[in-house]
């Protein structure tokens, strides 16, 4: 679908630039005049702020609880032990499971996961349609 045509705008560059002027004066003026009419917030913020600093000074520090203070952590090197890898084979195929043919490696640790064998329809009696 082909876009509308739209009578494009003229502008008066001239006019354009007078009405930045007249902005940039009005910005410039009311700068100048700010501090007389608001320049008492200033002073207020600076008191509010040293009298926060003094009441930050002169209260005193609260020592956390024994149990609630955080430890230093403990270097990896205390905990965690690396041994040597075998040696890297020197073809692809024998690549293929190289470190789990050495028995520390693997990462069945605590012997093979058996998973069970059980349906909690068999327990309760009840048949396979039961739950359709």
């Amino acid at each position: 679908m082909a876009a509308p045509n739209v009578p494009s705008k003229t502008y008066n560059y001239v006019d354009r630039d007078e009405i930045w002027k007249v902005h940039v004066n009005v910005e410039l003026e009311s700068a100048k005049v700010w501090y007389s009419k608001w320049g008492f917030l200033t002073d207020s913020y600076k008191e509010t702020m040293m009298e926060s600093k003094r009441l930050k000074d002169s209260m005193m520090k609260l020592e956390l609880p024994q149990h609630l203070k955080t430890r230093p952590p403990t270097p990896p090197e205390k905990y965690i032990q690396v041994d040597h890898s075998p040696p890297v084979p020197q073809t692809t195929q024998a690549l293929i499971g190289w470190r789990s043919t050495v028995p520390e490696l693997q990462l069945e640790r605590f012997g093979k996961v058996n998973c069970g064998k059980k349906s909690f329809l068999k327990e309760l009696g009840w048949t396979f349609e039961a739950c359709s």
